[in-house]
């Protein structure tokens, strides 16, 4: 199986970036620590970008080669863009929305998701290891 991890504007900065609501561990840590659980069943995939254009390439592309899955961490965008979500919409595999935080218990602007609706499923509030709770529910679908 194999599974595309897609991250966002800022989500470079994870391990220094407001580690009271993102932590402290790396994104490299936690590819580390997925790679080392998944490594009999999964490949995993990493893509970070600042730019929305350059994530919609992305996603695309992850379709293109046959992905199984993916995982998407769209940081701000996630409230903002019409644009990913068109492309979701337009995926033949399932995607899941990730956060860090609960955005529901920050600001108000962060309650609206322009992606839910096009996505298979949306976790949020479990730090790093949401990351690891949606490739979990991607192999179980594929099971």
């Amino acid at each position: 199986m194999k599974i595309h991890i897609v991250n966002g504007p800022n989500l470079n900065r994870l391990g220094t970036r407001e580690p009271s609501i993102y932590g402290s561990q790396t994104m490299e840590q936690c590819l580390e620590t997925l790679r080392q659980k998944y490594a009999d069943a999964v490949t995993l995939e990493y893509y970070q970008s600042n730019v929305e254009g350059f994530l919609i390439d992305a996603l695309q592309a992850a379709d293109d080669a046959g992905c199984d899955g993916i995982v998407l961490n769209a940081g701000a965008y996630t409230h903002t863009s019409i644009a990913l979500r068109d492309c979701i919409k337009s995926l033949s595999v399932p995607v899941i929305e990730v956060h860090l935080s609960n955005v529901h218990a920050r600001e108000e602007f962060r309650h609206t998701s322009m992606l839910s609706a096009v996505c298979k499923g949306v976790i949020a509030g479990f730090g790093m290891d949401s990351y690891r709770l949606a490739v979990e529910a991607l192999v179980n679908a594929n099971a």
